[in-house]
């Protein structure tokens, strides 16, 4: 059994701000505790503590299934950052990047379903690069289920749909252009 460097609870909040403090957008604790797991002296229960206690600190905030740091957070975790041993650190950085191009690519590709009183649903579709958004979509689909597949057709491969869009709005235009 290795010993991490990770041996006592404030080495863990120092290691969840520098996770946190670098995570591209909010995640969530399942996410947070793959990312701790880069040291042995993590486990699930004093991360789930330590995570409840800095909640309640207003280091980090909770917002349905996802944590983010605080304005707070982010001063003490650039404060002590120098505190963790260099190999968790670097650790935690390689860990981050595969991460980091998860949240990316969720903020960039969204697909939500919302039902209607009629059994209908209607189907939101975003699709951004950056800050900028490509395409915003509502589309009213029969069912739920007919919501949902086209859901997940969009989110295999949004480009596509999107350049099918574009091709289709081009040649229609082209089409009124020689009329």
């Amino acid at each position: 059994m290795s010993i991490g460097f990770i041996q006592d609870d404030l080495d863990l909040k120092l290691l969840v701000l520098y996770i946190m403090d670098r995570a591209a957008a909010p995640i969530t604790f399942l996410q947070l505790f793959e990312l701790a797991l880069c040291d042995a002296g993590v486990d699930y229960f004093s991360l789930t503590q330590a995570v409840e206690h800095m909640v309640a600190t207003g280091q980090l905030e909770k917002e349905e299934d996802r944590y983010a740091i605080t304005d707070k957070g982010r001063r003490n975790s650039q404060i002590c950052e120098s505190s963790l041993p260099y190999s968790v650190r670097l650790h935690c950085d390689e860990n981050l990047v595969k991460v980091n191009d998860a949240l990316r690519r969720e903020a960039q590709v969204q697909a939500r379903v919302a039902d209607n009183e009629d059994g209908t649903a209607v189907l939101t579709l975003i699709f951004q690069d950056g800050d900028s958004p490509l395409l915003h979509l509502e589309l009213l689909a029969p069912d739920r289920e007919r919501a949902a597949a086209w859901s997940g057709a969009f989110r295999v491969d949004p480009g596509k749909f999107y350049l099918s869009v574009t091709r289709l709005l081009e040649d229609n235009a082209h089409e009124n252009e020689t009329k």
